[in-house]
């Protein structure tokens, strides 16, 4: 018994070895075929689809009729304005430059709009001088209304805190769009804004 020790001993390593050697060759396996599925999803992410090429045909010069109102009671303010749509970035976002004039002031406005993919929503965000802060939405598609209903927060001057907001977009026709905006003051819904594009 005390001669065979030595090969038990050699069999157990050589086992604990093989044993090893089964376990690592299954992780890596396993790493890759978890490596392959992430690639996957980032190409299915990273890919411009169908949506994205929806939101290429809104690329040109838009006309805007703006409508605003200052509180529900208060006679709604009119302006004109210009909207330039152009895609950046490989086709992934349809990229906003809004000029015009506001309250008797030049108004200038940045918005970025996409579609997410692993999301499968819609994203936008905007800034514009007449602030300093950011608003960030999120919205679904709605076939039956050729729609998009945004929500999101934005900041109440007045208080510094977040209020909610909430911005849809009319597809009327290629040449036609209608966008409203509303935001919740104490609780309550009121329609800031309606403008009317018309593309030129």
């Amino acid at each position: 018994c005390i001669f065979m020790l030595p090969t038990l001993l050699n069999m157990k390593k050589s086992a604990l070895l093989l044993t090893t050697i089964f376990l690592l060759t299954i992780c890596c396996k396993l790493q890759a075929q978890t490596n392959d599925a992430q690639m996957e999803a980032w190409k299915a992410y990273m890919t411009p689809g169908d949506v994205h090429k929806m939101m290429a045909k809104d690329v040109g010069k838009w006309k805007a009729e703006v409508t605003s109102w200052m509180s529900p009671d208060a006679p709604p303010s009119k302006s004109t304005a210009e909207c330039m749509d152009k895609m950046i970035l490989g086709g992934r976002y349809l990229h906003q430059t809004f000029t015009g004039n506001f309250m008797g002031q030049p108004f200038e406005g940045i918005g970025t709009v996409g579609y997410d993919n692993a999301k499968k929503m819609f994203v936008s965000s905007w800034v514009d001088n007449f602030g300093t802060g950011m608003m960030y939405m999120e919205g679904p598609w709605d076939e039956a209304t050729k729609s998009i209903t945004f929500k999101g927060k934005c900041v109440d001057p007045m208080t510094g805190n977040d209020m909610e907001c909430r911005q849809v977009i009319k597809f009327i026709d290629d040449k036609n769009q209608m966008m409203e905006m509303y935001m919740t003051q104490a609780g309550k819904e009121m329609k800031t804004m309606e403008i009317k594009f018309t593309k030129q």
